[in-house]
């Protein structure tokens, strides 16, 4: 840059110098170098500012030598993106947008990009994205269609469907192996699984299935049925080997290849399982009376003898529950520390109305050891996130207790891990004409922002973002701040968000 600068000033001065060839006004020898040193200071500043502008524009999305992982230099040239599944009119028109998550924009900086999207996708209601950041790939359930499309975060493309299930009645397990994808058909009672290494689909009979769980190796893989206190696991059958005893269905008929077996155990409207950090547990959410049961708990079950290649050779089966812990406060969805397990779900009081609340259990003695009052409505999403903290998110909050009582009903809250305190984000006070929503969305609903949808962690930036209500939504970690989304709201319904760039596929 100094010599681009000098090579500028001295083509300034030898252009002023040699202006005095020409006929020029009679001055004084004081005018006249007053006259250039005005002009020399006015041209070293041009070239000083132009330089550093120049300089500025070609660094501005500059990536170090060598990336994270080797990962490859996307086209947006965007070091922290955050995915946004969007719908525009909630059947056939959808998209996934780009947002910058470090500067908190949708264009780049320049404002030349006025928006960044994957390209080549084209389902109608993207509302669940399954992210694995560290094979630099994202699938997308469309529920309007069906279809599952797999993202290229390298080439921030789609490269196409892998499956068309059922539209509006399917569960996705989805291994970060990508060995078999795994669906649960609702309308159609049915699992299909989709085996990557032999390119073969496969139709198993299940009536009334609801979730697909599996582990990260694919080697687990279980099954619920609605309105039941039934699970089910998947098995592989070796060539030629017998159907085993107790199956539910194996499929094909002529020589089996996939079957649907039972796993013994008392388990009460079992909703999906968490499978525990060192792979030995799978723990199973028993959602209780939240799901029309009796009691909420979560039953511990040995991973060792659920794998796909572990087959019965008689019935009954011996069952894998080690431990099954009453959990008063409800149970729906679950992560683990390694030590402590949080459980978030709720509690049906004696007024007929629920109750949110989070539980952590102290897996070394398999005991609930704290029970704190979180957002209503039905617990799906829960995270770590910078700052020591977790954050849960829900759907349907208006309706609860929290409502009832005149209390702050929204639908995610920041739990701080080290003083044990639980704030619902945003802060506001129903029926206050101060305490409302910083930045509302199209329903101008000044103390509600909605169903929680969508959650993901902005690794190291102390930020999370949302799909909030229908629109994006981010929040610091440190104290729960909104930041400012007037920048990053997209056009359409925004239905989930995935960090693209995140260190760990558990930032979602």
């Amino acid at each position: 840059m100094a010599t681009k600068l000098a090579a500028v000033l001295r083509l300034e001065l030898f252009t002023l110098k040699n202006r005095s060839v020409f006929p020029q006004p009679i001055w004084s020898q004081s005018s006249w170098s007053s006259q250039f040193c005005a002009r020399a200071l006015s041209g070293l500043l041009l070239a000083i500012v132009t330089l550093t502008l120049t300089s500025c524009s070609q660094n501005l999305y500059k990536f170090p030598q060598f990336t994270f992982a080797n990962r490859p230099i996307p086209p947006s040239l965007l070091a922290n993106r955050v995915m946004v599944g969007v719908t525009a009119n909630g059947t056939s028109t959808g998209s996934l947008a780009i947002l910058d998550g470090n500067r908190d924009i949708r264009s780049n900086i320049q404002n030349t990009i006025k928006s960044f999207a994957i390209s080549g996708f084209s389902g109608g209601y993207p509302d669940q994205i399954f992210n694995f950041p560290e094979q630099i790939t994202g699938y997308v359930l469309s529920d309007s269609d069906g279809s599952l499309t797999k993202i290229n975060y390298g080439t921030e493309a789609s490269t196409g469907a892998v499956g068309t299930f059922v539209a509006k009645a399917t569960s996705i397990g989805i291994s970060e192996s990508f060995a078999r994808i795994v669906a649960g058909l609702q309308n159609q009672s049915e699992i299909e699984v989709l085996d990557n290494a032999t390119g073969s689909t496969f139709f198993l009979q299940l009536p009334n299935v609801q979730n697909i769980a599996i582990n990260q190796g694919g080697t687990v893989i279980l099954a619920t049925v609605r309105n039941s206190n039934l699970l089910y696991r998947i098995l592989k059958l070796n060539i030629n080997a017998p159907f085993p005893p107790g199956y539910i269905d194996c499929q094909p008929l002529n020589l089996p290849v996939y079957c649907v077996v039972p796993v013994p155990g008392n388990y009460d409207r079992p909703t999906t399982a968490y499978f525990s950090v060192d792979g030995t547990t799978a723990y199973v959410l028993n959602c209780g009376p939240e799901c029309g049961g009796a009691t909420a708990s979560v039953s511990a079950l040995q991973q060792g003898l659920l794998t796909i290649d572990v087959i019965p050779t008689s019935t009954p089966y011996p069952s894998p529950v080690t431990a099954t812990i009453p959990v008063p406060g409800g149970a729906t969805t679950a992560v683990s520390d390694g030590t402590t397990l949080y459980v978030a779900g709720q509690q049906l009081l004696p007024d007929g109305l629920f109750a949110g609340n989070l539980s952590t259990i102290a897996l070394a003695s398999n005991s609930v050891t704290g029970k704190y009052s979180i957002s209503d409505g039905n617990h799906s999403k829960i995270l770590f996130a910078d700052d020591n903290t977790l954050w849960i998110g829900s759907q349907f909050c208006a309706t609860g207790e929290r409502a009832k009582l005149g209390q702050n009903y929204n639908c995610l809250t920041r739990f701080d891990l080290g003083a044990k305190v639980a704030s619902i984000i945003p802060n506001v006070t129903p029926g206050s004409p101060t305490a409302t929503v910083p930045f509302p969305n199209t329903d101008n609903n000044p103390y509600y922002y909605g169903s929680l949808t969508g959650l993901c962690w902005v690794q190291n930036l102390h930020k999370v973002y949302t799909a909030y209500g229908g629109q994006v939504h981010a929040f610091m970690t440190a104290d729960g701040s909104e930041i400012n989304n007037s920048n990053i709201t997209v056009q359409g319904t925004a239905l989930d968000v995935a960090y693209m760039d995140a260190i760990t596929n558990a930032a979602n």
